[in-house]
């Protein structure tokens, strides 16, 4: 099984994720990661799906999702041509005796602190799952209080658009 990161544009109207994620589950597809959000056009969202399965099975789901009266378009973002990123923030205990420990690290990983608290900080951290599960790993020694970390989202490289063109249906 492969990950693959597809990028799907919808009409903005309510129920529309929950017809696309039904989808997957009717389907027994475990989503990894789900990110939601308007587009330039507000009549538009961009749903970022990434799921961990094999090319075949997946051709099927894709070919449903088109079927959906709300889908626009769908496209799979090849890793090598888009850009991807998570938003992470992290509370972490961090002491008079850590906290400059804390902060370097946080340097380290280009993150910066949220919010300061007398044993704790808040770190905000985006980048791309490696990126950020290496940052968790090395701040785990000064205690992780609590986290929360964002779905992928993800945008083709250069100046080609997925929004623009005759293929997307009027919403």
């Amino acid at each position: 099984m492969t990950m693959h990161t597809l990028s799907v544009l919808v009409e903005n109207k309510p129920g529309v994720l929950a017809r696309v994620s039904g989808l997957f589950s009717r389907r027994g597809f475990n989503i990894d990661s789900l990110a939601v959000g308007e587009t330039e056009n507000p009549d538009v969202s961009r749903i970022t799906i990434v799921v961990n399965a094999e090319r075949s099975p997946l051709e099927q789901v894709t070919k449903q999702l088109n079927k959906l009266v709300n889908v626009l378009k769908i496209v799979e973002l090849d890793p090598q041509v888009s850009v991807a990123r998570e938003l992470l923030l992290v509370k972490v205990r961090a002491d008079r005796s850590a906290r400059a420990q804390v902060l370097e690290t946080v340097n380290l990983f280009r993150a910066r602190v949220v919010d300061v608290a007398p044993d704790t900080l808040t770190i905000e951290a985006t980048g791309t799952p490696d990126k950020l599960d290496a940052l968790l790993r090395d701040l785990e020694p000064f205690g992780i209080k609590e986290m929360v970390q964002s779905g992928l989202v993800a945008i083709g490289r250069g100046s080609r658009s997925i929004t623009a063109g005759p293929t997307l249906r009027a919403a």
